[in-house]
């Protein structure tokens, strides 16, 4: 489905009031920032900055809205590995986080964890696009260029993170006047500071960058075509998109990318599906209303579109959510007839079963999918929702605390998993699973309380009872190192 209309509302709704500030009280309460350790104690090590950066990112998801769409963390996460593969990054492992925001804006942290707004889906044009603004941020990563920065500046650099991080917090939970307000005085004072990555700084992550592309397969010269695509947003609009505020461009700077590109192969490649794919989730979820978005993408069929197919998978979304069966039916026909096995129509066509009522239908096309495409993320996700939908809690359960093993760091399975625990009666499992989604999102006093009330449930089994005193005892140093 579009990840515009969750298939789970009530779940859905419930997570929104789990997080610990929503986007109105992030705004009218201090940002909450992790321990950034001792300025003092000169360069950081890659230990230390795996630290830091799980941390950063427990403290950053507890702020912001985050993406549940299984589908676009998949694709990302599958990009974002082929880019990493390819590149100077000596730790291969990133920590990706999918801000539900429909601005221009991706970022790097220390300690391998990157976040990617699903707007950035809206603004590029392509897979080479998107990958080049990826590949631009794994750059920055790989030379790292914020263990560089302490080095030069120890006493600044480290107040200044926390200072970029209130920044992007407010860019992934505003979108008018005092965001831009609030992130205009940041980079002010991180300019200031020598925070912002120098000029060098950027021109080594472009050139690496786009080398980065040409060693997994893009096409180099989307670079700056993706940097002219960002120039151009700043001509329609007075308020620049937040990349451009850390990651300024410039005619310039668009002239000696495509220098840059030219020392290789131009490559081009025919469209990607599954990008254009997860372009039309993002702009179905971005769109006012189904019916508006529908209207959009009939209109590209008649017309104009950047990839026709893609735009036929976006009008069925679109139908889906409408409840609108037969059209829906047409469109998925045309689709499943040029691609019959694409995870994506697959799903599609159990979602348009659902909405039919037919959930043995929907389930039954799931179980055989994810026969085919063993660990599928998308399919799992899918196939647990749809079975606590139609009731079959206790399969959906096996399904979720298998997968979980597979995702440790996914906040959306833990929460399913947690909800379908107690659809099934089993607290203290229950308890267990909502106390990792907590930690996962920084909100430490409510894991902590969950698994103290596990802990009650457990005693008389010591093996479980040391197990949940040692996670106790982490999360209370969290605790700690946040407080600094």
């Amino acid at each position: 489905m579009g990840i515009s209309s969750k298939p789970l509302a009530c779940l859905t709704l419930s997570l929104s009031l789990a997080l610990a500030a929503s986007p109105l009280s992030a705004q009218k309460k201090e940002i909450k920032l992790p321990s950034l350790g001792d300025a003092a104690s000169g360069i950081v090590s890659p230990q230390q900055e795996y630290k830091l950066g799980q941390a950063w990112a427990r403290s950053f998801r507890a702020q912001v809205p985050t993406s549940i769409d299984a589908q676009l963390a998949d694709y990302t996460e599958k990009l974002m590995s082929k880019l990493a593969e390819h590149s100077e990054l000596h730790h291969k492992q990133l920590d990706i986080i999918m801000v539900d925001n429909p601005t221009l804006n991706a970022f790097a942290v220390p300690g391998g964890v990157v976040g990617v707004h699903t707007g950035l889906f809206s603004y590029a044009q392509s897979e080479g696009q998107l990958g080049a603004v990826l590949a631009h941020e794994l750059a920055h990563l790989s030379q790292r260029h914020f263990a560089r920065g302490v080095e030069q500046q120890q006493r600044n650099t480290l107040p200044m993170l926390a200072a970029l991080m209130t920044s992007l917090v407010l860019a992934a939970t505003t979108s008018g006047d005092a965001g831009l307000a609030a992130l205009s005085a940041t980079q002010a004072a991180a300019i200031d500071a020598k925070l912002r990555f120098s000029r060098q700084n950027e021109q080594e992550a472009d050139r690496i960058g786009i080398q980065t592309m040409a060693a997994a397969g893009l096409d180099p010269y989307q670079a700056p075509a993706m940097f002219e695509q960002m120039l151009k947003a700043t001509q329609f609009s007075r308020r620049p998109p937040e990349f451009l505020l850390t990651h300024p461009v410039t005619e310039k700077r668009v002239a000696d990318t495509r220098n840059r590109a030219r020392r290789y192969v131009e490559r081009p490649l025919p469209p990607s599906l599954d990008f254009h794919l997860m372009r039309s989730r993002v702009r179905l979820a971005l769109a006012e209303t189904p019916s508006r978005a529908a209207k959009s993408f009939t209109s590209e069929l008649e017309g104009h579109s950047l990839l026709p197919e893609a735009s036929r998978y976006g009008l069925l979304l679109a139908l889906i959510d409408m409840k609108e069966i037969k059209q829906a039916q047409e469109q998925l026909d045309i689709l499943l007839e040029n691609n019959p096995e694409h995870i994506s129509y697959l799903i599609a066509k159990a979602d348009l079963m659902a909405a039919n009522g037919n959930y043995d239908g929907a389930l039954m096309d799931l179980r055989l999918a994810l026969k085919k495409n063993p660990h599928n993320h998308p399919i799992t996700v899918r196939l647990a929702e749809l079975y606590m939908e139609s009731g079959q809690y206790h399969r959906g359960e096996q399904l979720l605390v298998k997968h979980s093993r597979q995702r440790p760091h996914d906040t959306y399975v833990w929460y399913l998993l947690a909800e379908i625990h107690g659809l099934t009666g089993d607290i203290l499992n229950l308890h267990q699973a909502r106390a990792e989604y907590f930690v996962l999102n920084g909100i430490y006093d409510k894991a902590l309380h969950q698994l103290k009330l596990a802990q009650k449930m457990a005693r008389g089994n010591y093996r479980l009872s040391t197990i949940l005193e040692e996670k106790i005892r982490q999360v209370y140093n969290m605790i700690e190192d946040q407080r600094g």
